[in-house]
């Protein structure tokens, strides 16, 4: 039952084409108000008007003298006003309330009366072709207005300043053979889907009394809508669609628009997993999970595919714009846009209350960001859990938000599935037209409370009665086709009578179910896998590159384009990286960065960055994009590599979407090394459910890999509390199961490795490093050429700068990131020969088997202390205190401890006074040393020297 072929409509023009329109709206007219000539409805110089009258009366043989040309012009113009009224304002009078609730008195200014025609109806005025109309009656007129914009479509569209766009959406609307019309098999091909949805939830509520499903009950007629979607965007080149929604109505989507088999959802209310058991993963709910299939209509295949998502609503959307995006490159089909389409489907209360919805409209014509529009189905239910609309927000519609970006509206009254069957193909060739945003505000109701279990008339009774006595939507339609003589009295009770029983032969196959391998690791992703074990996750590989490679990286990161005037700064910048490859040494955390760009460049994998500042760096450390001084045109030393693609966006000022973007596009792609940098690390906090509910768990839940990158600024240099934590706290409570990599990196080579790294193992894990700030220009903070050269790779441990012999080693001091230098600093100055500092550079998966080795060396050893620049609630020590206890005891030391040094617990992550910080600082890097208790070590010193 997945491939039927619904005749909708009658065959279209060429597709994708915006069609030239009637000859009335080619017009000229003479005009007033300094807006386009091309908009008929704009106030008309009077006088001019009159002369366009005289003509069209003259050819009309009406014979008029001066005063009756006066007001016939008089007329003419007030009937355009009349009829730009109801452009921008019909849909406040239009029907779109299935149960009537909704009061809406007709405005003034759309009635005859509100623009000074009181008397006669069959008064005849001159509209110059509006309608098909050249002389035509006032009342006839308006009737046509009434009929066009205020029935069950109202159309919002007078607020986009794109001529063009209004003109196509102006013919699709009032041309009359534009407008809602279905052949026969199409109206019973639209019954027949609304039936099927009404009793796929009918016989869930029957087989799992009481158990949560999300029914779309009451909004049955978004199935033959999203079909039509399907059907007329294949006919306008789309080939691949991605959806995003969230749990109302989503088991109705999976079974009867993606064609998920239903024996498969069956399963899975029985509490059977739709996977092997030897996949593994936790599972989710039922309403949260997602599929992939190929559907054909008119012999055009599309492949669809829908995201999983988690109960933070509308959190899934910017996943799906990134998913669309990295498909859309796949393709080839980044300039067009017209293979890979999104659909986002949403509820009222979301799609007006959450952020996110703007952040994602806001992508729509970014660079870097734009998928070519994405076509939005508000499943309006007129309540918000147990909240109404009118205390839930403070516009007209839910749907306000989108005129921000000037997408038009269609709101729709859910009832009527002809009417939202046609919105949707007009939205799917408005967008395919224009590649634009636009949004399908469908009417409905919910015909049970938030869930199967709820009681709705706790909070809504006057609703809930009208509900409850309202018909559901296929009997009123079914009436209507009979009525209009389209079905007999037999048809939607055969329609019912076989899908259930199709519905009980697949019920009874669910039992027997076997999933199939998962194919989390096909298409895009084939070559990758699964670590085999837990440690095979921690493995390193060779991440090395050769000399030729390197010295190539150098010269194309040192010259300058003789037609590019850089700034001067840039300029001394680029001559310290000639120093650093002239030299051999001295090569900082921008320059190991970008050879480690180059490098995958170079190898064939594509490498994406995206954040705030990212050409730039927040720093001014990057400079991945140099701009003439003069012209401002932007050059990629990067972007000049053969073979992979690199690219680096400063995006949008937002975090949450962003990042969600980028998860979507590392989802897609496993080939391209994806990163979000945040401007600070503190920032991510406003990132937080794309790193709880995908980041961290996605691969779990739902069995999808992953390998997103982020990047985020950490460090305590006194600059206060928003500018120092990226809350490395909150990432290492996430990680289990080999689920992430978390990373506090020193070392510019070390960097470079574990970037490398990232693509070419095996698979594929999402990485968090700590990035430096004040370590991108430190002294001590240098790597040699030959780090980058060789055998190399990432370490996840890094030994002590000062060689120790093991058996000296009294005090072994563990610690990760920046806080490492001031350490070596002042147990260099001290003088201290027994005091080992060792870098943690990869926190997760904690390497406990190489540190236990190390400390089973230090056979001398009775302190071990861990040191941290942040708080003691806040850093590493809750996570790493017991896992350094677990080496201590692997290496043979039961009874030995890790000591903590570091700031005190503290509510907020910094202080934001730099005396303050100076004296924190100096306070944790004595203890960690030993330094505070008596001066014993400098004693224990002092005592070796004299023996």
């Amino acid at each position: 039952m997945g491939n039927e072929q619904h005749d909708f409509l009658p065959e279209m023009g060429d597709q994708g084409e915006a069609q030239a329109g009637p000859s009335w709206a080619r017009a000229k007219w003479p005009l007033v108000g300094g807006e386009s000539e091309d908009d008929l409805t704009q106030a008309l110089d009077p006088s001019a008007m009159k002369l366009v009258v005289a003509e069209a009366a003259k050819k009309a043989g009406k014979v008029m003298d001066e005063d009756a040309l006066q007001r016939a012009a008089d007329d003419s113009n007030r009937a355009m006003m009349l009829i730009r009224t109801f452009r921008v304002r019909g849909h406040l009078a239009a029907n779109l309330d299935p149960l009537g609730l909704s009061h809406r008195d007709i405005p003034e200014d759309l009635t005859l009366a509100g623009h000074g025609f009181d008397g006669d109806e069959s008064l005849e005025v001159y509209i110059g072709g509006v309608f098909g109309f050249g002389w035509v009656a006032i009342g006839e007129l308006y009737s046509a207005l009434r009929t066009t914009y205020c029935g069950d479509v109202g159309l919002e569209y007078m607020h986009i300043s794109d001529t063009q766009e209004r003109r196509f959406l102006q013919d699709r609307f009032e041309t009359p053979e534009e407008t809602i019309q279905f052949t026969p098999e199409g109206k019973r091909a639209i019954l027949s889907a609304v039936i099927r949805g009404e009793q796929f939830e009918n016989f869930l509520g029957k087989k799992y009394v009481g158990t949560k499903r999300f029914g779309l009950d009451g909004g049955e007629s978004m199935i033959p809508a999203l079909e039509a979607v399907i059907k007329y965007g294949g006919q306008f080149g789309v080939r691949e669609i991605i959806y995003g929604m969230a749990h109302r109505g989503r088991l109705n989507v999976l079974a009867n628009v993606m064609g998920k088999p239903y024996k498969v959802i069956f399963h899975e209310f029985s509490g059977g997993s739709a996977s092997p058991d030897d996949v593994g993963g936790s599972g989710d709910v039922k309403y949260h999970l997602g599929t992939s299939t190929d559907r054909t209509f008119d012999g055009i295949q599309v492949h669809m595919s829908l995201v999983p998502n988690p109960s933070h609503l509308e959190a899934v959307n910017p996943v799906v714009l990134g998913k669309t995006r990295a498909q859309q490159a796949f393709r080839d089909d980044l300039a067009a846009h017209g293979e890979v389409l999104p659909v986002l489907i949403h509820g009222d209360a979301a799609f007006a209350g959450q952020g996110i919805v703007w952040e994602c409209l806001g992508f729509s014509g970014v660079r870097g960001y734009n998928t070519g529009g994405c076509i939005h189905f508000v499943i309006n239910n007129q309540i918000g859990f147990t909240t109404s609309p009118q205390f839930a927000r403070s516009s007209p519609y839910p749907s306000d938000v989108a005129k921000g970006v000037q997408a038009p509206i269609l709101h729709v009254n859910g009832d009527d599935p002809e009417a939202v069957t046609f919105a949707c193909k007009l939205a799917i060739e408005y967008r395919q037209t224009f590649r634009r945003d636009i949004v399908i505000d469908m009417w409905c109701y919910r015909r049970f409370g938030h869930n199967e279990g709820d009681e709705p008339k706790f909070t809504q009774p006057l609703m809930y009665d009208a509900i409850r006595a309202h018909p559901k939507v296929s009997a009123i339609y079914e009436q209507r086709l009979i009525d209009e003589g389209e079905i007999d009295a037999d048809f939607a009770k055969g329609v019912v009578e076989e899908f259930t029983s199709h519905l009980a032969e697949e019920f009874d196959a669910a039992d027997s179910y076997r999933a199939n391998e998962a194919d989390w690791f096909a298409g895009r992703w084939s070559g990758l896998s699964k670590p085999a074990d837990p440690e095979t996750a921690r493995r390193n590989v060779e991440t090395a590159i050769p000399r030729k490679l390197f010295d190539s990286l150098g010269r194309t990161l040192t010259t300058v384009p003789d037609d590019l005037d850089i700034h001067k700064t840039l300029g001394r910048i680029i001559d310290a990286k000639k120093t650093m490859f002239d030299s051999g040494e001295g090569f900082d955390w921008a320059t190991a960065e970008a050879l480690a760009f180059g490098s995958l460049v170079t190898e064939g994998f594509g490498v994406r960055l995206s954040g705030q500042d990212s050409g730039r760096g927040t720093f001014s450390q990057r400079h991945a994009m140099w701009i003439d001084q003069t012209d401002e045109h932007k050059y990629l030393p990067l972007a000049t590599l053969p073979h992979g693609k690199f690219e680096v966006y400063d995006s949008p000022l937002s975090e949450y979407g962003v990042l969600g973007f980028e998860y979507g596009f590392s989802l897609a792609d496993p080939k391209t090394l994806v990163m979000w940098e945040a401007q600070f690390g503190d920032f991510a906090n406003g990132a937080q459910i794309m790193i709880d509910q995908f980041i961290a768990s996605g691969e779990v839940k739902w069995l999808r890999a992953n390998g997103l990158v982020l990047l985020l600024p950490h460090g305590y240099e006194g600059q206060g509390p928003e500018h120092s934590s990226a809350r490395l706290e909150r990432f290492l409570q996430l990680c289990a199961n080999d689920n992430i990599q978390v990373c506090n990196i020193t070392q510019p080579a070390n960097y470079f490795h574990v970037l490398r790294r990232q693509m070419l193992r095996p698979f594929r894990k999402p990485l968090v490093i700590m990035t430096p700030k004040s370590l991108l220009r430190h002294p001590m903070a240098k790597s040699p050429r030959e780090a980058f050269l060789d055998d190399g790779h990432f370490s996840r441990i890094v030994s002590d700068t000062k060689e120790i012999a093991d058996d000296n080693v009294r005090r072994l001091v563990l610690c990760s990131g920046k806080v490492a230098y001031d350490l070596i600093e002042r147990r260099d100055e001290a003088g201290l020969e027994d005091v080992s500092i060792v870098r943690i550079e990869q926190l997760y998966p904690f390497p406990g088997e190489p540190l236990a080795k190390r400390i089973a060396r230090m056979t001398n050893l009775e302190d071990i202390v861990w040191c941290q620049e942040e708080p003691k609630n806040n850093g590493a020590w809750f996570f790493v205190d017991r896992l350094i206890e677990e080496a201590a005891e692997a290496a043979g030391k039961e009874d030995m401890r890790p000591i903590y040094a570091g700031r005190e617990p503290a509510a907020s992550p910094a202080t934001g006074f730099a005396m303050r910080h100076k004296v924190q600082q100096d306070a944790l890097v004595t203890i960690a040393l030993g330094l505070a208790d008596g001066g014993r070590a400098q004693r224990r010193k002092t005592a070796k020297n004299k023996a």
